[in-house]
């Protein structure tokens, strides 16, 4: 048994805890902030809308405490919020720690990768992985098994957790490319509204079209990046990709649908791909990428594009090569 530290109260955090007590049998703490209606009704009830939760869970709101309680630390939080909270972990100066990134974007203010935003907070002595890739709550929970992928700063670290985190529910693979997996993983979100869209227009039949030129445009980033372009055709991309755009779960998903509708309330709330694509277009723009998924789906949540046109700036092109923008 291994001593496991969630920090983060929602829908994948909650996931994680549930995981590392039921399928793994860890012994688990998990962080909420202090006056967090949200957390203080899981400790209450023991359960969300999505899992209930074990009774042996622990359930703590001093972060200190938390990061004490175990060698490994998962954090499942808002990507938005991750520069914030990345400074209280600083703070607190945590040593010879893993840190594990249950979560996908990248900063919308600066175009910082998860994983550069807690580097620059924490000690050299903590290493620092991402656990990405396909797989809804309602259906892991429901048992339906999954692959998944793992990407770190140390490959004997990575090599330990696939090692520690593997069951019959999930597999896990393992990537030396933790820019590509990022970055594939955040452009997921961005996808997923686009996915919407299509659904809200009635022209479903062309999310093979999205998966295809959405992919080839990201491997494109990742590349000027520093990463490995076929990462964008992997787990962390590819496979989470089509998993969120044939799913009644993804968030994005249904995001986009029913902006496109405009049926917004706030049931849905924000999803999380909205920050991330003014991230991936600042990006876009920062490495001279041509992204015409991404830059439309950026011009219509922030621009005020015509939705009408959005059939037709998702796929346009600069040639008619399927694999060449120039």
């Amino acid at each position: 048994m291994s001593k496991i530290s969630v920090l983060g109260c929602g829908r994948w955090a909650s996931f994680h805890a549930w995981y590392q007590l039921e399928k793994l049998y860890n012994d688990v703490t998990m962080w909420g902030r202090e006056g967090d209606p949200y957390f203080a009704d899981l400790m209450k009830n023991k359960k969300n809308g999505y899992i209930e939760m074990p009774k042996n869970l622990r359930y703590s709101t001093n972060l200190a405490e938390t990061l004490d309680f175990a060698d490994t630390v998962i954090i499942a939080i808002s990507a938005q919020a991750m520069q914030e909270f990345s400074k209280k972990i600083g703070e607190l100066k945590p040593e010879n720690k893993t840190f594990v990134l249950c979560m996908k974007g990248i900063d919308q203010n600066t175009g910082e990768r998860l994983s550069e935003i807690l580097r620059k907070n924490i000690p050299e002595s903590n290493h620092i992985c991402v656990w990405v890739g396909p797989g809804h709550i309602e259906e892991l929970t429901a048992g339906q098994p999954n692959v998944m992928i793992i990407s770190g700063d140390d490959k004997a670290t990575v090599k330990h957790l696939i090692n520690k985190f593997e069951s019959p529910l999930i597999s896990i693979l393992s990537s030396d490319d933790l820019i590509g997996v990022e970055v594939g993983a955040a452009a997921k979100n961005v996808m997923g509204i686009a996915a919407g869209f299509l659904d809200g227009l009635g022209k479903s039949s062309l999310k093979g079209a999205l998966m295809a030129r959405g992919c080839y445009e990201v491997s494109l980033l990742i590349e000027k990046m520093g990463g490995n372009k076929m990462t964008a055709f992997g787990m962390s991309h590819l496979g989470d990709f089509e998993a969120t755009l044939f799913s009644k779960n993804s968030h994005n998903r249904r995001y986009g649908e029913e902006y496109i509708l405009d049926r917004i309330s706030d049931n849905i709330g924000t999803a999380e791909g909205v920050g991330t694509t003014k991230a991936m277009y600042q990006l876009a723009q920062k490495y001279g990428v041509f992204m015409p998924i991404t830059s439309t789906i950026y011009s219509i949540l922030n621009l005020g594009a015509s939705k009408n046109d959005v059939i037709y700036d998702l796929f346009k092109t600069t040639t008619h090569k399927e694999f060449n923008y120039e």
